[in-house]
This record gives structure tokens, C-alpha cells and sequence, in this order.
């Protein structure tokens, strides 16, 4: 960053300036909270003095019912004392009472505002009245009767209905008894003009708990359920009441005041609670509104002059402390600037910027301008001294340095340990090479023995016992362990010392490391870091060369290929190893074990009998069946067939010796009981290993040579015996034209892997035929094995000869059997209904073996259901057939697929199938195979007549 951008930041976060933010702060907050608390002082002050105002309003409204009451009381003594009532209610002259207090009702109606006069006998009975009475008749008047006659003493009362009016009986004394009753009623309209004037405010008088009057329905409040019986400025006063008891409720408002802004001003609500009889519903309420607009003007008004007064002394205050500091700090930023000029050599910029001190006076500031030039000439001389110091010292290290360049250059440049070493085989040097590879710092290495940092592993002399090569091991603090090499030589002695010498090392770790990976790498198999197929086939002929006896045991995965379809390589490769994990634990003490690839294991035990091979065997196959994992939902269990073979009785080579035991292991696949097979003889071993070699090859030979034959089998339409299939059967060529059974070689082509190009060959073929005899509405069935259901290509290979024959998918028909289908349901399901996805026809071969597969008959994507033979042929003899063949005719028919009856070899079973609903048969009696150029000429082009 420049000087100048250095200056401009300074000046604009200067001291003075932060001062000044800090001071603003603190005197702006306390300016805020001194108005703050004088603001709250006014409000409280204010709420207490309203406080006071409404308790007072509170009691003078008290007052003022008491004088009305009492004023109301004795206007009745006086009714009461009036001379001809008496009199007159005594003798019970109607006539003379009525005139009796005629002639005062007008005054008193007109004068003291009574709004009724009821006189009553000793009995309680009303003999006259004057006036209006309040609207409803739940007046407790008998009551009231009874109470004055018992005690004679005077009873007054407040009544809330339609409205509000004070009750006053006096009993009416003849000769000192008791002869009746004068009973006085008289409205708060009067009470309620006085509290106006006394008050200064609006009042209004509110009856809760009585319905809404029908005659000034506007005056009614719901929220309050009562009603404004008298109010003064109705027009303002009612649109205020009525905001108000929406806010809130009469008990809240009889704790605490309401205030409100209406009209732009502020008004103040409090309630007053009349008493009344408590065997009334009705309450009644004086409701003060008072306009406080004045006084929360006059504290707005305060609050803002205290703010202005505070801001105004903020003001002040930082114009004062910036008059004060303004000089003393231009002073101290002019020190800023030139200090860092000073540091940097400017001692002449120094002395200029400050000038010489003259006050008589002086403050801090000039101490340290004074300071600061005497420092300025200072650091000048001692500069110059250390100049001239300084050139002669470059000289000198310079020589040193071209000496040490050349020494770090020779030492630390070369990537290899350089030691050296004194008379006592301590390290007195050491390089940074050494010092990086073993992540340490030279301190630590200093002075300890050679011995002790690099351990010895051997050595060998080449020479002069001073001059040694020899390997020694270093662990690092990441305790990690390296291989060095170390090339010894002395060196010079010393005067004051013995001989030393240096010692020069070459990291050989990673040679080391590849040499054993290499080693490790060649007899191993990475994945299972079991031994591989040559390491075994290594050991087992030294072992054979040994001459003692021994085995093989050769073991095999059963439907491996499924896991790595259904699951995944992965998954495959997790069980591979699980596998490899236990064979190792449970029998690698027993001998070599190894993976020869793919799912094969081998184990050998050497000097092992053909009764001890085959416990071992027997104890394998339990292991590996309680051997499994999940994936995706399945579960995957290491099922295995084994083989073994026994040397030198099986075999005199290793090589014979694993084709034997190869043998054996198909052996046990074959038998599917045992799960392992020992062979018997050397003869007959190597006879069928002979044997499944020559078949092997000759399947290869006709597959490229096209040496299989295709023949045809009707299949008919019971009811009018019309062929409207024909089902391809393979046989394979024989010597002298002879055609050789498929019993004799598809199941070697299922072992050997064979079977999916076969199920090719006969796909291409029959397609080729199917072009032919579509166009008279015939269709071709043929038969796929269960391995070419795991054949990922066969989709698009159908699609490609389709296109290439021209045949119409329609036509064709491919069968599966019903026992690969269930074994791998849903795998046969994909495979079934991307066929006929492409349009073909499905169809389920030999149904009825396994029962189970009525479960999955609905979810298999069929056209036509093959029941088997078996019962076919035992149906005219065997209940029980019958049973099992309509039963298979009703599934079939309610899932919607069409049967066909196989092996149908007499013409008694042909009206039994009819009758089950069967629509199709094949067997002998209903035609034989033939071979399909008899039934299709030229069909099959030039293909050798296939």
C-alpha cells in the first residue's frame, strides 16, 4: 500500500475522530435515556393524577345517589304525613285517598322529577297510584311492603330495568301505627345531569342483562349486552362507546381507564358501578368519558423539549471537546506521518516536518517532537556506521558464502541421506533431505548414536573394514518402517578429535515394497488373496514329486452366474470373497487353497487319504451353506459342488490329476444329492473325461459346420385334427447320415456353456423355415434353455434375425420349461415379456411337475400352457391324473391361456382331453416328427439340407 493511501486512512480514522464517534455515542444514549425517564415520569405522574380524579369521580357519583336517595326519601315522609291520607286509608275511602295526593302529584312530578306514587295498605294491597312504573314487573314491591310493615323504618332501593330509578317507601303512621305504605320512584336523569356538571365529562348510564329495546335499538351494545339508557352528546358519545366495547370488557374497564384516540383526540373511558338488588340480573353503570387531549399534549410536549435541550448540549459538548483537541491532535498526526519516514531512512524529511521546539511551556507533544529530531540524528550516524561496517562484513561473507553454497549444494541437493558421523558413532550432521524424509528436526538428531536412529539388519564387508556397504532400517515419527542403503567412508581426522566419517544412504523402500508385491502379486489371486491357479498347480506338482499320496479337492459355486445377474458383480465379488475368508479360516491349516478363477476353488492335502478327503469334503459343504449374504432384496447362499480326486491313483501329472477332479466335481453336480463325489478308478475317470472332451468338440464342430438336423412335430386342434403348429426338434448328424438323439449331447452342451449358441443356431434356422409356412397360418415352437433366459444378447439377437428371415414374429412360439421359470421367476418374467414385446408367442413347457407353479401361472407373460406327458400318458389308467389334468385345464382356461396335451398316443385320450377343454394335443397318434425339409421344402436354402 503507497504512503499517500496510508495517510488517507489515518486521517479518516484519526483519533480525534474516534473520539469524537465514542463521546457521541455515550452523551446521544444518555441524552435518550434522560428523556426516556422523564418521559415515563410525566406519563406516571400523569396516570396517578388521573388516578386520583376518577376515584374522586367515583365518590362524588356515590355522593350524589346517596343525596338523590335520601332527597327521594323524604319527599315520601313528607307524601306520607300528608293530613287526609291517613285518614283517608284508614276509613278505606277510595275517593278521599285518591284526592289526598292529587294535589301534590302535579308538584312533585313537575318539581322533583317522581315518576311514581304507590300507596298500599297494612295488608300489602295497592289502593292508589300516580304515574308510569318501569316497564318490566319483576319489582320485589310485596317485599318491599312486608319489610317496611315489620320494621317500620323507611326502605330505599335502586332498580335497573328498561332504566334506572331510585325506590322510596315510608310507612304511613295513624294515632303511632302503621296504616299503610307511600312508595316513591324517581329516574337517575337528574343524578346523571349532576355528574355531568361536576364531572366536566360526558356520561352516559348503561343497563346490562335486559334485552335490547325495541325503541332505540342504536343504543344497544352487544359486546356489553346493555343498553345506554341516558347519554349526553349521543352523536360523539355512542360511536366512542361502542369502539370501546369491542376493545374491551366492562370488568376490565371498572379496574383501569380505557384510553382511546378518536377524532384526533385523546379520550379516557371509566366505569362506575351503580349497587342494585342482588335479585336482579340487571346491573347499571355511570360511563365518564373524559378528553385528555391537553395534558398528553403538554407531556409530547415536554418529552420534546428535553430531547431538543439534550440534543442541543450534545452539540455543544462535541464542539467544545473538537475546539480542544483540534491543535494538540494536528500536532500528533504530523508525528504519524513522519515516524514512518524516519523508520525508513527520511531523516532529513523528519527534521523539516517538526520544527524546533520554543514553548516556554511545553507540553507532552513537544517532548516528543524534541525526541523525535534527536532521534532522527541518531539513527542518521548510526546508519552511516553501519554502512561502512556493513560493506566490509559483505566481503567476508560472501567468501563464506561461496564456500557454504557449494557444501548445502553438495549436501542438500542430492537425494539421498548424508550422515556424518564422530569417533564415537554419533551424529554430528545430517542433511535436509534426511531431515524431510524422517519429518524430525535437526536438534533431535544431534548427538544420538547412528545405531540407535537406524536399526541394523545385516551387512557386508566389501572391503577395508572402514568401508561398508549394508541395509538398515529407519521408522519415522509416522511410523512408517524404510529400508535404507548405507555406503560408509572415513573422513579426515581432526587435531583436537579421532577419525569420523560420513555416511551416505539410499532409500531402497519402494524397491523392497515392489520386489515383495511382484512376489506376492504372481502367486495370488488379488480379489480373494487366496493362491491362484499357477501358484496350486506349482505346489501340487512339487508335491506329486515327493511321492507321497494325497488329494484334490476341486469345488465349484452352483448358479453363481445368478448372483452376479441378479445382484451385481459386486455382490459376486462380496461373496467370492466370503468364500476365499471361509475356506481359509476353517481348512488353512490343512493344506494349500486356492482360487483357480471364476467360482472355482481348489484345496490340497498333502499326505491325505481318500477317507480323510472326504471328511473334509463333508465338513465344506455345511460351511459354505451357512455362508451367504442380502442384496437388492435376495438372499445369496455359497452352495457348491465338489470333486475330488485322489493322487497318484487319479492321475501321475498335476494336469491329470485336475482334469480328474474336474470330472468328479460335474459328477456331483449331476446327482444333486451328495453334493460331492470321489472317483472310483483311474479308468473310468479318465474314459468319461475323454468322453465329455470328444462331445464338447464335436458340439463346436456341428454349431460351425451346421451339423445338426431340424425335424418338426405337429401339434393338432383336437376337435377338427387341423395342425396349426409344429414344434422344431434338434437331432445332430451322425456317421453314414444317421441322426444322433439330443439325450446324448444337450446335457454336455449345458455343462460346457454350449447351450446358448446351440439355442442360437436352432433361432437362425428356424426362422429361415418360419418364412415359409407362415403364409398358410402356420406357427413354429421352439425351445430355449434355462441358461439362454441369462443370455443378455437375446433380445437384440431376435430382433436382427427377425429382420434378416422376414419372418413375422406372430408365427413364432418359444417355449421354456416350467421348471427354469420357476426357479428363476422373475428373470424369466423380463425375458417372456420382452419377447413378446417384439410380438412373438410365449409358451410353458412340461407343466404340472412342480406344483408351486400355480402361484406364478398369473404373473408369467404365456400364451399356451404344455401340460407334461406324464400325465398324459397315465390319464385313461390313473385317477389321480385326471385330477391333476382338468385341474391344469381350469387354471389354464381362467387365466386365459390355451392348453396343449403332450405324449397323446392312443385315440381314447382325445375325446377325454376335449371334454376338459383342452384345445390342443401332440404325441404319436397324432403325428411323429419329421424332419422339417419333408414338411417345408426348401425351407432351409442350401444348409446342407438342414
Amino acid at each position: 500500500m503507497s504512503a499517500s493511501k496510508s495517510r488517507g486512512i489515518r486521517h479518516r480514522l484519526s483519533l480525534t475522530w474516534r473520539v469524537i464517534a465514542l463521546s457521541s455515542l455515550l452523551l446521544l444514549a444518555l441524552v435518550v435515556l434522560f428523556t426516556w425517564i422523564g418521559h415515563a415520569n410525566l406519563t406516571r405522574q400523569f396516570e396517578e393524577s388521573r388516578d386520583e380524579h376518577n376515584a374522586r369521580q367515583a365518590r362524588e357519583i356515590q355522593l350524589a345517589l346517596q343525596r338523590s336517595e335520601d332527597g327521594l326519601q323524604q319527599l315520601a315522609a313528607l307524601s306520607a304525613a300528608s293530613p287526609d291520607l291517613g285518614p283517608a286509608l284508614q276509613d278505606g275511602d277510595a275517593e278521599a285517598l285518591f284526592h289526598s295526593l292529587s294535589s301534590q302529584w302535579p308538584t312533585l312530578q313537575l318539581e322533583a322529577g317522581i315518576d311514581e306514587i304507590l300507596v298500599f295498605d297494612a295488608e300489602g294491597s295497592l289502593l292508589a297510584e300516580w304515574g308510569q312504573g318501569q316497564a318490566d314487573n319483576e319489582r320485589p314491591i310485596q317485599a318491599w311492603v312486608d319489610q317496611v310493615m315489620s320494621t317500620e323504618f323507611p326502605l330505599s332501593a335502586l332498580r335497573c330495568a328498561t332504566d334506572c330509578r331510585q325506590y322510596a317507601a315510608v310507612p304511613i303512621l295513624v294515632a303511632g301505627e302503621s296504616v299503610g305504605i307511600v312508595m316513591l320512584s324517581r329516574s337517575l336523569a337528574d343524578v346523571t345531569r349532576q355528574v355531568q356538571q361536576v364531572s366536566g365529562s360526558d356520561v352516559a348510564l348503561l343497563i346490562t342483562g335486559t334485552p335490547e329495546p325495541i325503541s332505540m335499538p342504536e343504543r344497544h351494545l352487544e359486546s356489553w349486552n346493555g343498553n345506554l339508557i341516558a347519554m349526553t352528546r349521543q352523536e360523539a358519545y355512542l360511536q366512542l362507546l361502542e369502539r370501546a366495547a369491542e376493545q374491551t370488557s366492562l370488568n376490565e374497564l371498572l379496574q383501569s381507564p380505557l384510553h382511546l384516540h378518536h377524532q384526533g383526540h385523546d379520550i379516557e373511558l371509566s366505569a362506575v358501578h351503580m349497587t342494585a338488588d342482588e335479585d336482579r340480573r340487571s346491573s347499571g353503570f355511570f360511563l365518564l368519558a373524559s378528553d385528555i387531549t391537553p395534558q398528553m399534549r403538554g407531556i409530547n410536549q415536554d418529552t420534546r423539549t428535553l430531547l431538543a435541550a439534550g440534543l442541543v448540549g450534545w452539540l455543544a459538548a462535541e464542539l467544545l471537546l473538537l475546539a480542544i483537541l483540534l491543535r494538540p491532535m494536528a500536532r500528533l498526526r504530523r508525528l504519524a506521518g513522519v515516524l514512518p519516514a524516519l523508520a525508513h531512512g527520511g531523516f532529513g524529511q523528519a527534521r523539516n516536518a517538526i520544527p524546533t521546539p520554543r514553548s516556554r511551556f511545553p507540553d507532552e507533544i513537544d517532548v516528543l517532537e524534541g525526541t523525535t529530531l534527536e532521534l532522527s540524528n541518531q539513527l542518521e550516524t548510526l546508519e552511516r556506521e553501519v554502512g561502512a561496517r556493513g560493506t566490509q562484513l559483505a566481503e567476508r561473507v560472501e567468501e563464506l558464502a561461496r564456500e557454504r553454497d557449494f557444501v548445502s549444494s553438495l549436501l542438500d541437493t542430492a537425494r539421498v541421506f548424508i550422515v556424518i558421523q564422530d569417533e564415537h558413532g554419533r551424529i554430528s550432521l545430517v542433511n535436509d533431505y534426511a531431515l524431510s524424509i524422517m519429518a524430525t528436526q535437526e536438534e533431535k538428531l544431534l548427538g544420538r548414536l547412528f545405531d540407535d536412529v537406524f536399526s541394523a539388519r545385516d551387512s557386508t564387508s566389501l572391503g577395508e573394514a572402514s568401508e561398508i556397504q549394508e541395509e538398515r532400517s529407519l521408522l519415522t515419527t509416522e511410523g512408517r518402517q524404510r529400508t535404507i542403503a548405507w555406503y560408509h567412508a572415513p573422513l579426515p581426522a581432526r587435531l583436537e578429535g579421532g577419525a569420523s566419517r560420513i555416511s551416505v544412504g539410499l532409500d531402497i523402500t519402494e524397491r523392497k515394497v515392489a520386489e515383495a508385491r511382484l512376489t506376492w502379486l504372481a502367486e495370488r489371486d488379488p480379489l480373494t488373496e487366496l493362491y491362484n491357479r499357477r501358484y496350486f498347480h506349482e505346489a501340487l506338482a512339487l508335491a506329486m514329486q515327493r511321492g507321497r499320496c494325497g488329494a484334490v479337492l476341486l469345488l465349484d459355486l452352483d448358479q453363481f452366474k445368478d448372483v452376479n445377474e441378479l445382484s451385481g458383480h459386486h455382490t459376486g465379488d462380496r461373496l467370492l470373497r466370503m468364500v476365499a475368508d471361509t475356506l481359509f479360516q476353517v481348512f488353512g491349516h490343512r493344506g494349500v487353497i486356492a482360487r483357480l478363477g471364476g467360482d472355482e476353488f481348489a484345496l490340497l492335502l498333502e499326505g491325505a487319504d481318500a477317507r480323510q478327503a472326504m471328511g473334509v469334503a463333508q465338513q465344506i459343504i455345511p460351511q459354505l451353506e451357512n455362508t451367504g449374504l442380502d442384496a437388492g432384496g435376495q438372499r445369496h447362499r455359497a452352495a457348491a459342488s465338489l470333486g475330488i480326486a485322489l493322487y497318484p491313483d487319479h492321475g501321475n501329472t498335476a494336469a491329470d490329476l485336475m482334469a480328474s477332479a474336474d470330472l468328479a466335481m460335474y459328477k456331483a453336480k449331476e446327482s444333486g444329492i451328495q453334493r460331492w463325489h470321489l472317483l472310483s478308478t483311474v479308468e473310468n475317470a479318465k474314459d468319461e473325461l475323454q468322453e465329455r472332451v470328444y462331445w464338447v468338440e464335436r458340439i463346436r464342430q456341428a454349431i460351425d459346420e451346421d451339423g445338426f438336423e431340424l425335424m418338426v412335430q405337429p401339434i393338432v386342434r383336437l376337435k377338427d385334427r387341423n395342425v396349426r403348429h409344429y414344434e422344431i426338434l434338434l437331432r445332430m448328424r451322425g456317421p453314414k447320415g444317421s441322426l444322433i438323439a439330443p439325450l446324448h449331447f444337450i446335457p454336455i452342451a449345458e455343462r460346457s456353456g454350449q447351450i446358448v449358441q446351440l439355442d442360437r443356431w436352432v433361432l437362425r434356422h428356424g426362422l429361415k423355415a418360419l418364412k415359409h409356412v407362415q403364409e398358410k397360418g402356420v406357427s413354429l415352437a421352439i425351445n430355449l434353455s434355462g441358461q439362454t433366459l441369462h443370455d443378455d444378447g437375446l433380445k437384440q439377437y431376435l430382433i436382427e434375425e427377425l429382420a434378416a428371415s422376414g419372418a413375422d414374429p406372430n408365427y413364432l412360439i418359444l417355449e421354456i420349461t416350467e421348471t427354469a421359470a420357476v426357479t428363476d421367476f422373475s428373470t424369466a418374467r423380463g425375458v417372456l415379456q420382452s419377447i413378446r414385446d417384439l410380438g412373438c408367442r410365449t409358451a410353458l413347457d412340461d407343466f404340472g411337475v412342480g406344483f408351486s407353479s400355480f402361484h406364478y401361472l398369473g404373473e408369467l407373460p404365456v400364451d399356451f400352457i404344455k401340460i407334461d406327458g406324464a400325465f398324459i400318458r397315465s390319464l385313461l389308467t390313473n385317477p389321480d391324473s385326471r385330477v391333476i389334468v382338468r385341474a391344469i385345464a381350469d387354471i389354464a382356461a381362467g387365466f386365459s391361456k390355451q392348453a396343449i396335451a403332450e405324449f397323446v398316443d392312443q385315440e381314447a385320450l382325445v375325446p377325454l382331453l376335449e371334454s376338459y377343454g383342452i384345445t390342443y394335443g401332440q404325441g404319436y397318434h397324432l403325428g411323429r416328427p419329421v424332419l422339417l425339409t419333408d414338411v417345408i421344402p426348401g425351407a432351409l436354402g442350401n444348409s446342407n439340407g438342414a
